[in-house]
């Protein structure tokens, strides 16, 4: 089974303003003639982690690492405003007009395929390939089986800590109650809320609970931006149109593209990678047949390591 790439370092970091009020931290590492691949992290609200450096081969990628509006070293932290899905995909077309890019292989996994899939889809021409792991697509459905009823079923006993924040008396929208605490002048509440909400998806991320991830899922300074972000996204649909991604998936076909899905993923059910192959017949669906959602599974590894060295061929 294939590991990751032995741990590589930044080559160069520096911070960018978008607007007036936010500042991305950017790395890239890897070979600066290399192919360039940007990896687009999980959540909203995640953040990179070092070991995302090391799905790609560093002597064939120039790889580009940056973290979204509000998260990770990016300023101000957990900021609501000016962050919208359309925010992001401008961000991306001024990072790869900063680096002096014309085309790269786009690379996203959870949130960070919705991203990706938007991205290719309003910017084809900039897209060389696309790799993406555990789709998102956004839709109510998709949010309602996480965060209202579904994977309630299957982990009932997480679920009791990820509702204890919530009164009783609104507990029929979650999602709605969630939003209201954690956009809240309630300090201490909110920072409660921040830890159920973050870490009743740390818990749900592998087949078996991984401490590394609960780590960083439960960390405050994490769980509040993946908190407020991702709530405030999903109160607002992604601030997509109704199944947006599937219907604009014609503008995929020429793009080569690899999806790579988890068969036993309970934070994305494999019925939307099976969706967006089915709009999208010229990519290769790769299912995964013994790991859950998180990137860091160990067959979920060997398939996005071999998914990157299969893109190198094609784009060399």
């Amino acid at each position: 089974m294939q590991p990751l790439f032995p741990a590589i370092k930044a080559n160069n970091h520096f911070f960018l303003a978008v607007d007036e009020l936010h500042r991305l931290y950017i790395e890239e590492s890897g070979t600066a003639t290399g192919i360039p691949v940007v990896f687009l992290h999980g959540g909203p609200g995640s953040g990179c982690e070092a070991f995302h450096r090391c799905f790609f081969d560093p002597k064939k990628y120039r790889i580009i690492l940056f973290d979204q509006r509000g998260c990770g070293q990016s300023t101000p932290h957990a900021e609501l405003r000016n962050n919208t899905s359309q925010d992001l995909l401008e961000d991306m077309e001024k990072i790869r007009k900063k680096l002096g890019i014309k085309k790269w292989l786009v690379f996203g996994g959870s949130w960070g395929s919705t991203l990706a899939l938007l991205y290719a889809e309003t910017y084809p021409k900039r897209v060389s390939a696309l790799i993406v792991r555990g789709i998102f697509l956004g839709r109510p459905k998709d949010i309602d089986w996480f965060y209202q009823e579904g994977a309630s079923r299957i982990y009932p006993d997480y679920w009791q800590h990820f509702i204890e924040p919530i009164d009783e008396d609104k507990r029929d929208n979650l999602l709605a109650a969630y939003h209201e605490i954690l956009t809240g002048k309630n300090e201490i509440a909110r920072s409660r809320a921040a830890k159920a909400w973050s870490t009743w998806e740390g818990m749900t991320a592998n087949l078996i609970p991984k401490n590394s991830v609960l780590d960083h899922f439960t960390d405050l300074h994490n769980a509040l931006s993946i908190a407020r972000i991702e709530a405030h996204y999903f109160v607002n649909e992604n601030f997509l149109s109704d199944n947006q991604l599937v219907r604009n998936a014609d503008k995929l076909t020429d793009i080569p593209g690899i999806i790579i899905h988890a068969r036993y993923d309970m934070i994305c059910p494999i019925e939307q990678a099976f969706d967006l192959h089915q709009a999208w017949q010229t990519a290769v669906l790769e299912i995964i047949p013994s790991s859950g959602h998180a990137a860091s599974e160990p067959a979920m590894i060997d398939a996005l390591v071999k998914a990157t060295d299969t893109m190198a061929d094609i784009l060399s």
